[in-house]
């Protein structure tokens, strides 16, 4: 089948932005291509048109393509709850909470989910870009493996090999990589691409000729760092960047924290000195404070408070600053929240930060879907976005809420006006509600930005740069 594979060396090496780019450069030349990672490890994710959750980056390889994201994209999502253990989601729904061990013995069963959804796609699409997850070369991993060459083998597809050069040891990074491969395994890898390369690529020139001598593989390019490419993330939190701007905005990084792109568009607001602040760091002072989603709500609400966070909060209040709950953060925020089917651990009670009158219970069952709406104060602001949760919150606090979404009444504003909190995903996408609720949170003349056109104009970037580096010919070939 027309599939090309992409695998990384490691981490973090570029398997997705590379699959994105060239998901983007496929559109532009006319061909019709579809993204696929069989498994994925994330805490970003996405809600598809068929009512499933999938890995955020699969979600934005899908908009590269210039397609609507299905769960079959990302038929194996794992979402990490605790340090060995996470949520087992295939295609689109949650199934199970197992630990790292139990998952191992469970891989039959997730390998049928790719197997079938991976059909599907190519029974729909005549081309696929996979992207691998982690490296090929984890021996420990390698026994029923569905992620890197295990599923290659299946397939028999291509497998390209990208490594990070800015990290160092790149060449030792990919020979060895190949030389923990199979026999079957090496000759499927057909070629290299080097990412995130700064300076003079002639001085890279021997080491390269050397690499294919060594190998007899073919180095495809060389890709430049592209300083200031802003996509969304597949987990990892982007670098924080310094700021001059006076209005300040602050999120505490929790253990478990979900869906942190929700906060691109005030991470990349001209206007705003945006600050995560990660474990046992100092917290600032800020114009306005958020809490933001988490996938172990019980577990992060007892970490904010050892961090002293509710002490800061209630000093935030008292001068007049602004907080903002979303998801997890709306349930924190509450005086308690319930979780009598042990979804979150043992513990079947944590009490809350008590600044909303409202309590919630989590429920097996998960929310899953895609909203429109508008602000309750001005229901002029348009929202576009997503929930994803397992809770369900009552209380008079309620009765006031933040947001209408598809005409049901959202979450709540506080009646002193400085708490907003919601279940949605996205709450800052709308360039309209973004204005809006800077000016409610203090900043005012706050300069409009469109996350959305923002993505379309990076991957246009990306598509170039691959364009200008990359062999694409064959590139082409190897995926016919």
């Amino acid at each position: 089948m027309p599939t090309l594979m992409v695998q990384g060396c490691t981490s973090d090496a570029g398997k997705s932005t590379l699959v994105a780019g060239l998901c983007r450069v496929f559109k532009r030349r006319g061909l019709v291509v579809a993204p696929f990672k069989p498994q994925n490890m994330a805490l970003n994710s996405a809600v598809t048109a068929d009512g499933g959750e999938i890995g955020r980056a699969q979600a934005l390889q899908a908009q590269a393509a210039g397609i609507s994201p299905t769960v079959h994209m990302n038929p194996v999502l794992l979402k990490p709850n605790t340090d060995t253990g996470a949520q087992v989601i295939l295609q689109g729904q949650a199934i199970v909470n197992l630990e790292a061990f139990d998952y191992h013995l469970y891989k039959p069963k997730a390998a049928e989910a790719v197997f079938d959804s991976y059909q599907r796609l190519v029974d729909e699409y005549p081309y696929i870009l996979v992207e691998g997850a982690g490296s090929p070369a984890e021996i420990n991993l390698r026994a029923g493996d569905i992620a890197n060459m295990g599923f290659a083998e299946e397939a028999d597809c291509p497998v390209i090999l990208i490594a990070d050069i800015d990290r160092g040891g790149v060449f030792a990074h990919l020979v060895g990589t190949l030389d923990l491969l199979s026999p079957s395994e090496q000759a499927r890898t057909k070629g290299f691409v080097i990412n995130r390369f700064r300076g003079d690529i002639g001085l890279l020139k021997s080491g390269l000729e050397w690499l294919e001598a060594r190998t007899g593989k073919r180095v495809l390019g060389v890709l430049p760092y592209l300083h200031g490419l802003h996509l969304d993330a597949e987990d990892a939190l982007p670098e924080q960047q310094n700021s001059d701007a006076r209005f300040r905005v602050v999120v505490p990084v929790l253990p478990h924290i979900s869906n942190h792109t929700d906060f691109e568009p005030l991470r990349l607001h001209p206007q705003i000195d945006f600050r995560y602040v990660r474990h046992d760091e100092p917290i600032p002072a800020a114009d306005l404070l958020i809490l933001p989603g988490s996938k172990n709500t019980g577990f992060d609400l007892k970490w904010l408070k050892s961090q002293g966070w509710e002490a800061a909060i209630q000093k935030h209040l008292r001068y007049g600053g602004k907080l903002i709950g979303v998801c997890g953060g709306l349930q924190m925020l509450g005086s308690g929240i319930f979780d009598p089917h042990g979804i979150e651990g043992a513990e079947s009670y944590r009490q809350g930060l008590g600044l909303l009158e409202l309590e919630t219970v989590l429920h097996p069952r998960k929310q899953l879907v895609n909203r429109q709406g508008v602000l309750a104060c001005n229901q002029t602001v348009p929202l576009q976005g997503y929930e994803i949760h397992c809770g369900v919150s009552v209380g008079k606090a309620l009765e006031t809420p933040a947001t209408y979404l598809d005409g049901e009444a959202d979450g709540a504003l506080s009646a002193d006006g400085q708490i907003f909190a919601t279940y949605l995903h996205g709450l800052f996408d709308s360039p309209a509600a973004l204005t809006a609720i800077l000016a409610w949170a203090g900043l005012k003349d706050a300069q409009s930005i469109d996350i959305n056109a923002i993505r379309e104009q990076q991957l246009e970037r990306l598509a170039d740069t691959l364009e200008e580096h990359l062999q694409m010919e064959q590139i082409l070939a190897l995926i016919h």
